[in-house]
């Protein structure tokens, strides 16, 4: 076989126009080494209203990048199963709150989790399991807790959801290797639950963390199982790498691929999104061209994409023309068509060109809708034109629309910038009186408000109210937390939190700047004992995989507080996990142990690191004199940089305008 690697609305009166909507709430042995039974991330929860279609492709408009000052694009996607159900009338809810709880409790203790998990009274049936999973969020441990101990009920197996969703859980937390034995289980227990479905999330989940070799080789294994890759899944794998900025090894892999598959309309679109999204438009030109060689006409979607590709380049008067070419080929504009367009020209701070084009849409006959109206709110909003943002909500709310969670978040958003506590506090009250839940998004900015102005208190309240709801905090809301509590100076606090979100599995290598900001104010504030027991919650979970940069992190941070036998016994401990020291932390530490006239430590951690640059082809020799230069190179930076700051200061910040 080939292998296939190569602000406030009562003022407004506008409460009676808007609808109340019901609250949404959103085996052992074979993967059980990839976990510590000791306490223990490409992505937050995020609970916004799904954008509609637009035809009937499942054609999406991709607002996600509205905050980030990217352009929204439209591609294909699968319409996603919604498992939600109203909490009034779901038989699974009062028990899914209750599994959570506990183990929110006890997550750290096996034992006890398992023992209070027996006494609660739940009975493990299928639906159960795939609901606490997904109600974990982005907690992987405490899922995987879960999922551990179903496994061992009597007379219960698990079905494909909730094997899918443990996949998910598995794949978020990048413990891949668990994600294979999973699958080898199910092959084991129950090899008919195996579906292409599956390894499709595997797939996604490799793209995701820019691990295309691994996506591609998912290609290659499915066999194994019993599972034949075919279009679907062949184009399932181009969508996840277009959309995770692979779109180059996409390419390459279409064309090994499109004599063993016909290409189709989704395969062309995903690769035209992904250039697109890129900014390379000659390239996505150049898959335009393909496509009609092909005998596939362009339609409504392939046109939007290259709309947002010439907006996203600037290019707005070759996306005009483009919009006069759809209507000569009789393929009428869309909504997604001006919201792309007015989404760029907002972003450009060309506000009334937005509205001018907004005007133009309604003039055409083309209907606006809530992605459109919540795009032209962002743009105002972003510019500090906060009561145009109102006004157009409230034209929206008289047309009819009912406003969601991202047209909230941009104008809370745009509250947080000036500091205004109170409104984003009315526009949280207000959201709940008329059914449309905050999000995790919108609880994240408006606890980030409250630890920026110092009310910590506040921030705890709530976090309380966000997870009462149904709602798991994301890393993003243990970092906003740390951070606040170590503006505060509530160590203890930021300590405790720091712990729980290594415990349930959401420390990874982007949280490294929270781990050097807490460790630096624990030592400075000389809580050696509380450092180190955080650091050991750390090591002691496999779920959290360390590399050099955590250790130079924490090294570091206690030799500059004058802890020099410590950093250097952790030193040792690093390379005992075959981890080699960067070469100015070994510098660094040979010269606080010359001061401190200790050669036993320093004889010992020589020997080991001649040993590994040994290992590693390197020259003992050439590491030192590395380590020596950056050295000197850092405390030169240093000392340039506090020059820069002294005149800076000395000419009132260095930004006088002439």
């Amino acid at each position: 076989m080939r292998r296939f690697s190569a602000l406030s609305f009562r003022k407004r009166g506008i409460f009676p126009l808007l609808s109340r909507q019901p609250l949404l709430i959103g085996q052992e042995n074979t993967v059980s080494h990839f976990f510590s039974t000791t306490s223990e991330v490409s992505s937050s929860q995020t609970s916004s209203q799904s954008p509609k279609n637009y035809n009937h492709k499942s054609s999406t408009f991709d607002s996600s990048n509205t905050n980030s000052g990217q352009f929204g694009l439209v591609h294909l996607e699968a319409t996603p199963i919604n498992h939600m159900n109203n909490q009034s009338h779901d038989e699974f809810a009062s028990d899914v709150e209750k599994v959570y709880r506990i183990l929110r409790k006890y997550h750290s203790r096996v034992p006890k989790l398992e023992l209070a998990l027996r006494e609660s009274g739940v009975v493990v049936r299928p639906g159960l399991t795939e609901r606490v999973l997904n109600r974990c969020g982005d907690a992987g441990n405490l899922a995987y807790r879960f999922y551990s101990w179903a496994s061992k009920q009597s007379g219960h197996r698990h079905d494909q959801d909730a094997y899918k969703a443990m996949i998910k859980v598995l794949g978020r937390m990048r413990q891949f290797g668990a994600v294979w034995a999973l699958i080898e289980e199910m092959r084991q227990e129950s090899p008919h639950l195996i579906s292409p479905q599956v390894f499709v999330i595997l797939m996604r989940r490799f793209a995701s963390a820019r691990m295309v070799h691994k996506a591609v080789e998912v290609l290659d294994e499915m066999p194994k199982y019993g599972c034949e890759p075919d279009e679907y899944v062949f184009g399932c794998l181009l969508d996840a790498l277009c959309k995770n900025g692979s779109v180059k090894e996409a390419a390459s892999l279409f064309e090994d691929m499109r004599y063993r598959w016909k290409p189709s309309v989704k395969h062309f679109t995903s690769l035209l999104y992904g250039w697109c999204r890129e900014g390379k438009l000659m390239e996505a030109k150049h898959v335009l061209v393909q496509m009609k060689e092909a005998g596939i006409e362009p339609d409504i979607v392939v046109y939007n994409n290259l709309l947002g590709g010439y907006a996203q380049a600037g290019k707005m008067g070759d996306a005009y023309d483009l919009l006069k070419e759809m209507r000569r080929k009789g393929c009428e504009p869309n909504a997604a068509s001006y919201t792309v367009l007015i989404q760029s020209l907002c972003r450009h701070e060309r506000l009334e060109e937005a509205m001018r084009v907004f005007v133009e849409m309604q003039r055409n006959g083309c209907q606006e809708d809530v992605v459109t109206y919540s795009t032209l709110i962002s743009g105002f909003c972003k510019w500090g034109k906060i009561k145009r943002g109102y006004e157009l909500l409230d034209e929206m709310i008289q047309k009819g629309h009912s406003p969601n969670q991202v047209i909230y978040q941009h104008i809370m958003v745009a509250h947080e910038k000036k500091e205004e506590l109170e409104e984003c506090m009315e526009l949280v009250n207000e959201m709940q009186k008329i059914g449309c839940a905050p999000d995790l998004n919108i609880y994240n900015t408006v606890i980030r408000l409250t630890c920026k102005l110092g009310e910590v208190k506040e921030g705890v309240r709530l976090w309380n109210e966000m997870e009462s709801s149904g709602l798991s905090p994301g890393i993003d809301t243990f970092v906003i937390m740390i951070n606040g509590f170590l503006e505060q100076g509530c160590l203890v606090e930021a300590c405790e939190y720091f712990k729980e979100m290594v415990g349930r599995g959401l420390f990874t290598a982007p949280q490294y700047g929270t781990l050097k900001d807490l460790m630096n104010s624990l030592l400075r504030a000389e809580k050696l004992e509380m450092a180190k027991d955080a650091w050991n919650c750390i090591t002691a979970s496999k779920g959290c995989q360390l590399n050099v940069s955590a250790w130079t992190i924490w090294i570091h941070a206690l030799f500059s507080k004058g802890h020099v036998k410590e950093a250097c016994s952790f030193c040792i401990d690093m390379m005992d996990k075959d981890l080699m020291p960067q070469p100015d932390t070994f510098a660094k530490l040979m010269r606080g142990l010359r001061k401190l006239y200790n050669r036993q430590f320093a004889a010992e951690i020589t020997e080991k690191v001649r040993k590994m640059a040994a290992d590693r082809q390197i020259t003992f020799k050439m590491y030192k004199r590395r380590g020596e230069r950056d050295l000197k190179e850092k405390a030169k930076e240093k000392k340039d940089g506090r020059k820069r700051r002294a005149r800076q200061r000395q000419w009132g910040g260095g930004s006088q305008k002439l």
